[in-house]
C-alpha cells in the first residue's frame, strides 16, 4: 500500500481515544483521515453512513469478507464491525495518515497483514475508572455496560503481550496522553506534511 504509514489505535471503550483523536485531527486538520468502519448495526441518531460508518447488511459485509476485501472485522454485541481495503486506500490516496480505531482481535488480524502499521494502545488508568466514565456518558445500559467492562479486562490482559503495540498511553492526563501520542507520530506527520509540499 501507498502513502503514510497508518496508524491503528486501539483499547477499550471510554479509555479516551476518540477525545485524543479529536484533538489531533484538530491540530493536524488535513494530515490525519479516518478510516471508516463498516457496520451491521443501525444508525444512530445523527449518524451519517459514509462518515460515521458505511452501514450495510450482514449478507453484504459477509460476501466482501469472504472475497477478502477486509483487512479486520469483529463481531461485537450481535453486531459485525470491520475495516475495509478500500476505506484506508481511500485515505492514502489523499495522502493522509489512515487512522484506524480497532479492537484487540483487529489488531491481530491486521498483524498477519501487510499493513505494517504504527501500533497505540490507549488504556484508562484502572477498570474503576473506566467504569466512572462510561456510566457518566449516560448511553449504556447496565447490560451493556457490564458487557463493556469484561470486554475491557479482556482487552487490557491482552494487551500486555510483549510487543503487540508500539506505545502504551495510560490516559489519566489527557494533556499528557495527548503529547505521548503526537511524540510517537511526529515524524510520519513531518513526512506527510514534506511529501504536500513537493
Amino acid at each position: 500500500m501507498q502513502g503514510p504509514r497508518p496508524v491503528v489505535l486501539s483499547g477499550p471503550s471510554g479509555a479516551g481515544k476518540s477525545t485524543l483523536l479529536k484533538k489531533l485531527l484538530k491540530d493536524y486538520e488535513n494530515v490525519f483521515g479516518f478510516s471508516v468502519s463498516h457496520t451491521t448495526r443501525q444508525p444512530r441518531p445523527g449518524e451519517v453512513n459514509g462518515k460515521d460508518y458505511h452501514f450495510v447488511t450482514r449478507e453484504e459485509m459477509q460476501k466482501e469478507i469472504d472475497a477478502g476485501e477486509f483487512i479486520e472485522h469483529a463481531e461485537f454485541s450481535g453486531n459485525m464491525y470491520g475495516t475495509s481495503k478500500g476505506a484506508v486506500q481511500a485515505v492514502q490516496a489523499q495522502n493522509q495518515i489512515c487512522v484506524l480505531d480497532i479492537d484487540i482481535q483487529g489488531v491481530k488480524n491486521i498483524k498477519k497483514t501487510e499493513l505494517n502499521p504504527i501500533y497505540i494502545s490507549v488504556q484508562p488508568p484502572s477498570i474503576e475508572i473506566l467504569e466512572k466514565r462510561l456510566r457518566d456518558r449516560k448511553t449504556e445500559t447496565e447490560e451493556s455496560l457490564q458487557k463493556r467492562l469484561t470486554a475491557a479486562r479482556v482487552d487490557l490482559e491482552l494487551s500486555k503481550e510483549p510487543g503487540l503495540f508500539d506505545l502504551v498511553i495510560i490516559n489519566d492526563d489527557l494533556e499528557k496522553a495527548y503529547s505521548e501520542l503526537k511524540g510517537v507520530l511526529l515524524e510520519e506527520i513531518k513526512k506527510t506534511e514534506e511529501s504536500r509540499k513537493s
